[in-house]
């Protein structure tokens, strides 16, 4: 890869979970669910049932592209939970109900100060993440949608990072910017900097709390928090931002 001249960016482009919000540990509070349900589970029990809950929410979460698929895609995750549970919690009749309660997202500390530092700046925010539609409902909550100027699910894109389409349309409702204006922030080195660099974007990478890195990649800029974005993006002057092409 050749650097390319300076250019200032223009937009960014964030990815969510793992950027921008947390999950917070869903197995003490599904346990917490149950037992106030009157049905007590072990952690271990909680935690295998969960991980098969989440396994099938990835393999289907771009079929929730509105209201209503969203609604089935909760009810059928809420029978996969059901049925990998121990037969004794496998009667609860709000399964769904404790599902979506021990599922919360919090914003990290970092990302609302950021986000209006690189406002502040004149930069075009736009959440990009391999998500159903209710990505909106996640940012209201955490307190963030109103400090970005747009976000895109996968399942409302019909298409998932990696793939470029998702990024295209990014890149719309961030009114269009050249890609090499844009920078793409996200914490997966296969999904947000591969992407990004299809895409002809800048990726930084976001490593927080002590997460391994890839081996450095021209081009590839590393940060432990967003608290880095403002002295790399957010500047008056011409920056450090320079475009960089996969493969040249």
């Amino acid at each position: 890869m050749k650097r390319g001249a300076a250019v200032r960016p223009q937009a960014v482009l964030l990815d969510a979970l793992g950027t921008l919000v947390r999950l917070e540990p869903p197995v003490p509070l599904l346990r917490a669910e149950l037992a106030a349900r009157g049905v007590a589970v072990s952690e271990d029990e909680a935690s295998r049932a969960l991980r098969t809950e989440i396994a099938y929410y990835r393999a289907h979460h771009d079929e929730a592209a509105d209201a209503a698929a969203l609604a089935d895609l909760r009810d059928r995750c809420a029978e996969v939970l059901r049925a990998a549970l121990p037969r004794r919690a496998r009667d609860v009749a709000d399964l769904r109900e404790a599902l979506l309660a021990s599922l919360r997202f919090t914003a990290y500390p970092d990302a609302a100060p950021a986000l209006r530092t690189l406002r502040a700046a004149g930069l075009r925010l736009v959440v990009v993440s391999n998500w159903d539609v209710s990505l909106h409902e996640a940012l209201a909550a955490t307190g963030l949608e109103p400090l970005v100027d747009a976000a895109l699910s996968s399942a409302e894109a019909g298409s998932s990072k990696p793939d470029g389409a998702i990024f295209r349309q990014a890149l719309a409702l961030a009114g269009d910017p050249a890609p090499s204006a844009v920078v793409h922030v996200g914490d997966s080195p296969e999904h947000d900097v591969a992407g990004a660099l299809a895409a002809g974007l800048r990726p930084i990478l976001v490593a927080r709390d002590g997460a391994p890195t890839p081996a450095p990649v021209p081009g590839v800029t590393t940060v432990a928090d967003l608290t880095a974005l403002g002295p790399l993006l957010a500047v008056d002057a011409p920056s450090s931002f320079a475009p960089y092409s996969p493969g040249r």
